[in-house]
């Protein structure tokens, strides 16, 4: 019989911190348990990469651009312009209608219809397009005026669109010059604006993707 006030088992153990232990360590399996199921339930909140793969809508935040410069992002793989033009770029784009293959962007599978018209454009000042030449998939480089001499585009170069690969000039609305290897115009793709800061590339204006 013990003296002490402490029940022992079998094995000379004590029962009650056996009892302990055992209860601790239910508890530990059971929230580890508990964290595995909800995993499952979290990641699934989350676009999956098999949603990402297939074109899940990319939102910008487009407030940080500043006048003449592009931005790129990535959608279905693509990669998306983003330039913010100035004044005087959006000023100088009916100047080059007569240099151009397809000015009034005719080729409609080049653009939604809402960008149909001579900014191919929701907003004027921001161009929105998939920065891959028309011709054989290259992408090309931006070249704003000031920087002709450097790719040897010459002095009547308002600003545009390079292609390295073989040539191909674009404007700064997407829109083909003459006389080069790429057919249409680069592509404007789906997209919307949420606010004045914020767009999203992938649906369009009327919701659908």
């Amino acid at each position: 019989m013990s003296t002490t006030g402490v029940n022992l088992g079998t094995n000379g153990v004590d029962d009650h911190g056996k009892r302990h232990f055992l209860v601790a360590a239910t508890s530990v399996v059971g929230a580890v348990g508990v964290g595995f199921v909800a995993w499952p339930f979290l990641a699934s909140l989350q676009p999956s990469a098999k949603a990402k793969a297939a074109g899940a809508p990319v939102e910008v935040d487009i407030s940080k651009i500043e006048d003449g410069q592009k931005v790129t992002v990535k959608w279905r793989g693509k990669p998306i312009w983003i330039l913010k033009r100035t004044a005087k770029m959006l000023a100088d784009l009916p100047t080059l209608n007569g240099i151009l293959r397809d000015p009034d962007s005719n080729v409609i599978s080049q653009q939604p219809a809402y960008a149909k018209n001579p900014t191919r454009s929701i907003k004027p000042e921001y161009l929105v397009v998939i920065g891959i030449c028309t011709h054989l998939g290259c992408s090309p480089s931006y070249v704003p005026e000031e920087e002709a001499t450097n790719f040897g585009l010459g002095s009547d170069w308002k600003g545009g669109f390079f292609c390295p690969c073989h040539g191909s000039k674009f404007d700064l609305a997407g829109r083909v010059l003459k006389g080069v290897p790429a057919p249409t115009n680069l592509v404007v793709p789906p997209y919307t604006y949420l606010s004045d800061t914020r767009i999203l590339i992938g649906v369009d204006q009327k919701g659908a993707a």
